[in-house]
């Protein structure tokens, strides 16, 4: 990653591994069920986590004064940590950025239910730290263990990646020789969904169609993920397992709109330029596009100018898994994060769920239908948010 320019040119970071990687999905708990869940057709009905367990890592006390979001967070760090192995790294050089949009929501709604049924005294003395939004990252910090860097990012829809760009750099700036990187959200609940209604942002016939022609809107979604990030020679020196290298990333804002994005855009082309220069490479070294891609409108059309802007009229292979997972909201860009490493590691782009007719506007090879065979090369990963927030990463293959 590129750290700055100094007196004699670029200075560049130190090389930062992903190690292990965890998920909390609608289409499946643990990488093989949401990696194979990623293979199916777009399903039908609401994007809830169905089965999970918080029990399997917080005592039934405990389990009551966490909410939802920060039970995914644990479960998806836990995970990531269990599928990197021993990393005997020192505590206090080991970090924790962790994302949400909007935090503890169903908490914060069922107090506000208490305060107005049963009155003030009898709302909940952990009301503020379980709707906190850091209350994710002070889960994560607290079940691993580590001292360091314990942050929290909520750049709505783009927290996720802005997360794991931050965690990125506490290994590249040499602050962290491990941090973990993520975001989780769990705002499906009335109020939430209600706001969502109103605002049009959904889709009216609960269908997820990145890209297609028909596209109406969104479907809300829950879910985590979380990835571990190491030091690349310290990664090497425990025999790590090496997913892939995370070789950059970028962050604009469109400074346009609260909710809609820039027109043509701007601010999403910048922020792909920006993390492509971070990572060294070129657009022609880009194999794969993990997209944003909402199945909104504005949102898919404004995606797909950006990625002309950038890669001209023959853009690399594009997909949005968010016909299969929904949108996640603040922990989107992590469950994609993760979605992108495993598209390298098992060397398949899965398909577009929900994408049937083209859009005469939108002009990107969409890989839909099924998953398409490629020779994995740096691929991007796309997340753009209300409040014109642009957050993008790119992750290559480890070297042979």
């Amino acid at each position: 990653m590129l750290l700055g320019v100094g007196p004699d040119g670029p200075v560049r970071g130190r090389r930062v591994a992903v190690t292990g990687m965890g998920v909390v999905s609608c289409c499946g708990i643990g990488l093989d069920a949401f990696w194979d869940g990623l293979q199916n057709p777009a399903p039908e009905g609401e994007r809830r986590v169905v089965g999970f367990d918080p029990t399997a890592w917080f005592g039934p006390k405990q389990v009551r004064r966490v909410d939802r979001f920060a039970q995914f967070s644990v479960a998806a760090a836990d995970m990531a940590l269990i599928d990197a192995g021993e990393i005997g790294a020192d505590p206090d050089r080991s970090g924790v950025v962790f994302a949400t949009g909007v935090g503890g929501l169903e908490t914060l709604q069922d107090q506000i239910g208490v305060f107005h049924e049963k009155g003030p005294r009898r709302v909940s003395p952990f009301l503020i730290p379980m709707m906190m939004v850091n209350a994710g990252a002070a889960h994560v910090s607290m079940h691993a263990g580590w001292h360091g860097p314990c942050e929290t990012i909520a750049t709505a829809c783009a927290a996720g990646t802005h997360a794991i760009a931050a965690a990125a750099r506490l290994v590249a700036t040499g602050r962290c020789d491990v941090a973990i990187g993520g975001g989780a959200e769990a705002a499906m609940v009335g109020i939430g969904m209600a706001a969502f209604s109103n605002m049009t942002a959904l889709s009216s016939e609960g269908k997820s169609r990145p890209f297609d022609a028909r596209r109406d809107g969104f479907v809300c979604a829950e879910g985590g993920a979380a990835l571990v990030l190491e030091d690349f020679d310290h990664a090497r020196r425990r025999g790590a397992r090496i997913y892939a290298e995370l070789l950059g990333s970028g962050s604009t804002a469109d400074a346009h709109h609260i909710t809609a994005p820039a027109p043509g855009g701007n601010g999403a082309a910048a922020c792909m330029e920006l993390a492509i220069a971070d990572a060294g490479v070129s657009p022609r070294d880009i194999g794969h596009i993990n997209a944003h891609g909402t199945s909104t409108p504005l949102n898919d059309l404004a995606e797909s100018q950006a990625i002309e802007k950038v890669f001209g009229s023959t853009s690399p292979p594009v997909t949005s898994i968010k016909g299969v997972t929904g949108h996640a909201l603040g922990g989107a860009g992590a469950i994609e994060a993760v979605a992108t490493t495993l598209t390298i590691d098992r060397r398949l782009i899965p398909p577009t769920a929900g994408f049937e007719q083209p859009d005469p506007e939108i002009h990107l090879d969409v890989v839909h239908g099924q998953a398409r065979p490629w020779d994995p090369a740096p691929a991007l990963s796309n997340s753009f948010g209300f409040g014109g927030h642009n957050g993008c990463l790119v992750i290559g293959p480890p070297p042979a």
